[in-house]
């Protein structure tokens, strides 16, 4: 069975750990590991009778409840998705048009996918130029400084990379960054807006992090008709089998969208489900409480391990550096300990030396780190 390029493959990690699925514990994925939420099981359980007409081409009811998570929005100005993925395409799509497009590299795999798919010319701004030496180490610090000393400036690359008047330039991005977890200020990004012709932000792991820190480019959509946001519901909500996401963008833009894909891209249980869940309060706190004492655990542990270095991180996930083959640490967890864990071989920049896990309860957490301890030092 092929090497998958993404997480959260049961069936190919299964084969190797010679189990059925069920009995792998996940750290690939970055799910959250509460849910899915109640409140989406009722919603979904609910919709059942709706299965025999079709969903509102419009998602005019969804559009209106994802204005609670963003009061300041208009519905027009958000689109629904079938996962962030396929927004993604539509966004692809547009930076294609244009003469090139910057990604800041290492990146996930899917925005190389959906450029190539159409012609459009890439040209990578690396992040990090010495990503096998962190030089951060974060110990008891509180989470306020922890969050703080996540805000790095953007590539020096993204300006000098900055083409002469008349060449239109796009700009892909994600915050909190996947696969470091490095969270860039709206503020580093909004100089952006002012000279590329598109900038698409992908803040699919925004929502972990807690109202007060966030650093969504969200508040300035209205004044950069240029801007694209995406959003994920799976991730938070623990939802990936449902493929939930959302775009928020100039309604113009958004009309154009809607005309270029399927009339109904999501479909009833999980448009029912995601209307449900970004209005559950008790859920988003009791996630915002639980990740940053199990994220600390997490890294703590992993920094106490021989030959391992793991990457503070805003999100639900931690990139480590290896000295040992990753690939080998990779196949010793499934093989004895029923574990999957995310190589970083689909990062060129990263290679056999990276694992990425996502932050899971702490019972769990503790269960990977003797996984681990055994492994490297055996």
């Amino acid at each position: 069975m092929k090497r998958p390029s993404h997480g959260g493959n049961l069936a190919w990690a299964a084969a190797l750990a010679n189990c059925p699925p069920s009995l792998i514990l996940d750290f690939s994925a970055s799910i959250n590991p509460l849910g899915p939420p109640k409140s989406a099981i009722a919603a979904i359980e609910s919709g059942l009778d709706n299965l025999v007409a079709y969903p509102d081409p419009n998602y005019a009811e969804l559009r209106q409840c994802l204005t609670q998570l963003h009061p300041t929005l208009p519905p027009d100005w958000i689109l629904p998705g079938n996962g962030s993925a396929e927004l993604l395409t539509w966004a692809c799509r547009e930076l294609s048009e244009l003469d090139e497009t910057l990604i800041i590299t290492p990146a996930f795999r899917d925005y190389q996918r959906g450029l190539k798919a159409f012609g459009a010319r890439i040209r990578e701004c690396p992040l990090m130029r010495e990503l096998s030496t962190p030089s951060v180490r974060l110990g008891d610090g509180e989470m306020g400084r922890e969050i703080d000393s996540l805000m790095p400036l953007l590539p020096d690359s993204l300006t000098s990379s900055l083409q002469k008047e008349g060449t239109r330039q796009g700009l892909l991005l994600n915050t909190p960054h996947n696969p470091t977890g490095q969270l860039f200020t709206s503020e580093a990004i909004e100089p952006y807006l002012k000279q590329f012709a598109l900038v698409v932000v992908d803040e699919a792991f925004m929502d972990f992090l807690p109202p007060e820190q966030e650093q969504s480019l969200i508040p300035l959509i209205g004044d950069y008709p240029n801007l694209v946001i995406l959003r994920s519901l799976t991730k938070f909500y623990s939802l990936p089998g449902l493929r939930l996401g959302y775009c928020i963008a100039h309604p113009e833009r958004l009309q154009r969208w809607q005309e270029w894909r399927d009339p109904w891209p999501i479909n009833t249980l999980a448009a029912a489900a995601a209307a449900a869940v970004v209005q559950d309060r008790a859920f988003q706190q009791q996630t915002w409480d639980w990740l940053a004492p199990a994220r600390k655990q997490l890294f703590q542990g992993l920094a106490k391990l021989p030959g391992l270095q793991p990457y503070p991180s805003a999100a639900n996930f931690l990139l480590v550096h290896s000295e040992k083959s990753t690939s080998q640490i990779q196949a010793q967890l499934l093989q004895h300990h029923r574990i999957l864990i995310r190589d970083c071989l689909s990062f060129p920049e990263l290679g056999d030396r990276f694992f990425r896990v996502a932050v899971r309860t702490q019972a769990d957490n503790q269960r990977l780190l003797t996984a681990l301890d055994a492994i490297l030092i055996s």
